[in-house]
């Protein structure tokens, strides 16, 4: 499984009120959620975020919120994975149970720009810097977890086991 995209940076302990604010949560439509991805961090993300773009984020990203709808919004604006120093658990669980892939790395933050085209390579646990020509390891996801993500989430994943 591998993912490659622009990066978009955001700073440490990104909340899920900034991921998509409170005033949205009267919908769990993946479409309506990711017209407001990222709003109170970057009110112009969804207006420059493309199809398999990835966010970049320094620690803590995901804290606050049990919410459900902070994943979905960014698998509804298809960004195609979240790299991050760190993440809160339950984003972190959550982002799973939807089917967002998500990479812990302690070095991806610091050596990649906002802009950069980068490529994860969940298999092999290996981020390429593709502008910068330069390659870090990433923790690899375990093969159950890459599984929920080719299922498209747990719910998925329990449908289409169960037949």
């Amino acid at each position: 499984m591998k993912f490659t995209g622009k990066v978009w940076k955001f700073g440490a302990d990104i909340d899920t009120d900034a991921i998509i604010p409170a005033r949205y949560l009267n919908t769990s439509d993946p479409e309506e959620l990711a017209k407001h991805c990222m709003e109170d961090a970057d009110p112009e993300f969804v207006n420059k975020v493309s199809p398999g773009d990835i966010i970049l984020a320094d620690k803590n990203f995901g804290c606050g919120s049990s919410r459900e709808h902070a994943p979905i919004s960014i698998k509804g604006a298809k960004v195609s994975c979240v790299v991050a120093k760190s993440f809160a658990r339950i984003f972190y669980r959550n982002s799973f149970n939807m089917g967002l892939p998500i990479f812990e790395s302690e070095e991806a933050y610091d050596k990649c720009d906002e802009g950069d085209v980068i490529e994860v390579d969940a298999d092999n646990g290996v981020i390429r810097n593709i502008t910068k020509g330069i390659e870090f390891n990433v923790a690899p996801i375990p093969p159950f977890m890459q599984q929920l993500i080719e299922d498209g989430g747990l719910m998925a994943h329990i449908e289409k086991r169960g037949k």
